[in-house]
């Protein structure tokens, strides 16, 4: 039987790894710099709670990455059992303001806002500010 910090530790690396192929520069915090709570670092805004065990509370799992976050991050608990893909958990709140960015960027990629002038538009219909943004 593996031991439990080892087979978290090994979960970190695993996870940083698998962040590096989506070319963001993660590594596994508690190995450089002995934070407590930092299981993962390199997703600016997000903290990450790695568990990579077989029964998971995501409850208590949440509560961990809530009490161990920073003040302007967004907690979120990465999980994954064996043999299947990691899975994201993240309070709905939190999620809604990843997702009003990602909306906001793909309206303006529709309209043609892509030259470096724009700014997040925050689920804006102006097409008068829009114009703007594209001169």
């Amino acid at each position: 039987m593996i031991n439990i910090k080892k087979k978290g530790a090994k979960g970190e690396r695993e996870l940083a790894n698998k962040l590096k192929e989506y070319g963001y520069n993660c590594r596994r915090g508690q190995q450089y710099n002995g934070l407590d709570g930092e299981d993962v670092v390199g997703l600016d805004y997000i903290h990450i709670e790695c568990k990579r065990v077989q029964a998971l509370n995501l409850d208590e799992a949440m509560e961990q990455a809530k009490r161990d976050c920073g003040k302007e991050q967004s907690p979120a608990v990465f999980h994954r059992k064996n043999n299947k893909k990691w899975k994201v958990t993240m309070e709905l709140n939190d999620w809604i303001k990843l997702y009003n960015e990602y909306y906001s960027s793909k309206k303006l990629e529709e309209r043609g806002v892509t030259n470096g002038k724009c700014r997040w538009l925050w689920r804006t219909n102006s097409d008068k500010e829009i114009e703007r943004l594209k001169r």
